[in-house]
C-alpha cells in the first residue's frame, strides 16, 4: 500500500518529536537490529491480502509466547557481537594446544580478554536462538516465519556449532575453547552470524507489534474481499490520545464521502487522523484501535492535513494546498482503492474563494467511486448545495455553552454543525480583555 511522507507525517507515523509519534508508541523492540525493521515495516505498508495475513498470524502465534519469549537476546549483545566481528584480535591460533592457550592468554591480554567476552555473548545469542526455535516448534507457521526460522535452523546446524549449543553455561568452555570459538565466529562464521542477527531483527520487531497489539489493546481487523473500498468500524478511537472519545464510521460504494463540519478544538482532526491511523495500521499486519473493524484492502492512503508554506521557493500556503490536491487527484485517477483524508481545506484563502474552491473541487471528488473520502470544513455554507450528492455523509460534533463555557461533547453526529463559537473562544482565553487592558496602558502612557 502506498503511503507517501507527507502521509505518514500528517498522522503522525513519524514525528520530528518522536514521543509524539505512532512508531514510538508501537516500538518494544529490545535491539537496535529490531527497530530498524519495525520501521522498515512502517514505512512500506503491505499491499496483499497474503501477506497482510501472515503478519497476523505471526502476531497471534508470538503473543502466545510473550511470556517465555528468550531474554538471553539484547542489545547489548548484539552491539558486543557486532564489535566482535569488526575487530581484529591478535592472531588467534588455528589449532592451539592447552599450553599454547594458556600462553595466548598471557601474551594477549587485551585481545583474550575481548574475545573472552565476546564469544560469551555469541555463547549467549545461540542459546537464545535455540530457545526461540523451541518456542515455535510444533506450531503451524506462516510463509514468512517459516522462511526465516528454516534460514535460522540451516544455519544452527552448522558443524561447528553442535558442541557449543550442548553446553549449559558459558563457564563449561575452557580457555582452547574460547580461542577456538573466537577464531570460529571471527573468522570462518562471519557471515552466518551477519544473517542472524538480520533475522533476529525481523523477529524482534513482530515481537514489539505482538507486545502493542496487547498493551494498547488492539483488535485484529477483518478484511473482506470486494472491488469497491469500504471501512466498517465500530467504537473506532485515536491510539495516541490517553482518554479518547469513540467513533462508529462507515463508508462504502454508497456513502463514500463523509463532509464533516464542527467548531475548533470539536474533534475533527482527532476523528480524521484515527480513522487514518486504523487503516495504516492494518495494513502493516497490527491490530486496530476499535472493537470492531471491517475493511478491504486499499492500494494507498493520500492526506491534506498539515499544509505549510515554503519561504525559500515561495510558494504560499493556499498555493501549496492546491499543489497537493492536484497531487492527490494524478493518484487516484489510477482507478484503484485509496482513502483521501483533507482536514479544513482551503484554509490559506478568503472565505469567499475558500467557499468557491471548496465546493468545485468536492463536486468533482464525488465523481471518483472508487475512493473513500473524509474532508472537514469550516464552511458550513455550502453544505446545502453539496446535498445534490447521494455519496456525500454529513456528520458533524456538536458543541453546547453553558453560562460562557464551552463544552465539547466529541460525539458524531448526523447533519451539518452551525455552531460558530470562534469569538466565544477568543473571548473566553481572555484575549478581548487583554487587548482592552494593553490598549487603556497604551493611552495612560501619551
Amino acid at each position: 500500500m502506498l503511503v507517501d511522507k507527507t502521509t505518514l507525517y500528517d498522522l503522525s507515523v513519524f514525528h520530528k518529536e518522536e514521543e509524539y509519534s505512532l512508531f514510538k508508541r508501537i516500538d518494544n523492540t529490545k535491539t537496535q537490529a529490531g527497530k530498524q525493521v519495525l520501521h522498515q515495516f512502517f514505512s512500506q505498508p503491505l499491499g496483499s491480502l497474503n501477506e497482510i495475513k501472515q503478519v497476523q498470524e505471526t502476531l497471534k502465534i508470538i503473543s502466545r509466547k510473550l511470556e517465555v519469549w528468550p531474554k538471553q537476546i539484547t542489545n547489548g549483545t548484539l552491539l558486543i557481537i557486532d564489535k566482535f566481528l569488526d575487530d581484529s584480535p591478535a592472531n588467534i591460533p588455528q589449532h592451539a594446544s592447552p599450553i599454547d592457550s594458556y600462553l595466548y592468554k598471557w601474551l594477549h591480554r587485551a585481545s583474550y580478554s575481548m574475545i573472552l567476552f565476546s564469544v560469551k555473548q555469541l555463547f549467549e545469542f545461540i542459546q537464545g536462538y535455540n530457545e526461540l526455535i523451541s518456542l515455535f516448534s510444533g506450531e503451524k507457521r506462516p510463509a514468512n516465519v517459516e522462511k526465516i526460522l528454516n534460514q535460522v535452523e540451516y544455519i544452527m546446524n552448522h558443524h561447528g556449532l553442535l558442541e557449543l549449543k550442548e553446553k549449559n553455561q558459558f563457564a563449561d568452555l575452557t580457555t582452547q575453547e574460547v580461542l577456538r570459538y573466537g577464531r570460529f565466529f571471527h573468522i570462518e562464521f562471519h557471515t552466518q552470524i551477519r544473517s542472524l542477527i538480520l533475522y533476529y531483527g525481523t523477529l524482534d520487531a513482530w515481537y514489539s507489534m505482538a507486545v502493542a497489539n496487547k498493551l494498547l489493546q488492539l483488535n485484529e481487523p477483518f478484511f473482506v474481499e470486494r472491488e469497491s473500498p469500504s471501512i466498517d468500524a465500530v467504537n473506532l478511537r485515536h491510539l495516541m490520545l490517553t482518554k479518547p472519545v469513540s467513533y462508529n464510521i462507515t463508508l462504502n460504494e454508497d456513502k463514500n464521502f463523509i463532509f464533516l463540519t464542527g467548531a475548533n478544538m470539536a474533534g475533527k482532526s482527532t476523528l480524521i487522523k484515527g480513522l487514518g491511523l486504523a487503516v495504516y495500521l492494518a495494513h502493516i499486519g497490527m491490530g486496530v484501535p476499535a472493537e470492531k473493524m471491517e475493511l478491504t484492502l486499499f492500494d494507498g492512503i493520500l492526506s491534506n492535513i498539515n499544509v505549510e508554506d515554503n519561504i525559500i521557493k515561495g510558494e504560499s500556503y493556499f498555493f501549496n494546498e492546491v499543489k497537493r490536491i492536484r497531487e492527490t487527484l494524478l493518484r487516484i485517477s489510477d482507478g484503484k482503492r485509496w482513502l483521501v483524508l483533507i482536514d479544513e481545506l482551503f484554509k490559506g484563502t478568503n472565505i469567499q474563494d475558500a467557499m468557491k474552491c471548496s465546493e468545485a473541487v468536492i463536486s468533482g471528488l464525488v465523481k471518483f467511486k472508487n475512493v473513500l473520502f473524509i474532508l472537514s470544513t469550516h464552511l458550513y455554507e455550502i453544505g446545502e448545495d453539496l446535498k445534490q450528492y447521494p455519496s456525500i455523509s454529513f456528520k458533524y460534533f456538536e458543541t453546547t455553552l453553558n453560562q460562557d463555557e464551552l463544552h465539547f461533547s466529541y460525539q458524531l453526529k448526523k447533519g451539518i454543525s452551525n455552531d460558530r463559537m470562534g469569538f466565544l473562544i477568543l473571548k473566553k482565553e481572555g484575549v478581548l480583555d487583554l487587548l482592552n487592558q494593553l490598549s487603556g496602558n497604551t493611552e495612560e502612557k501619551r
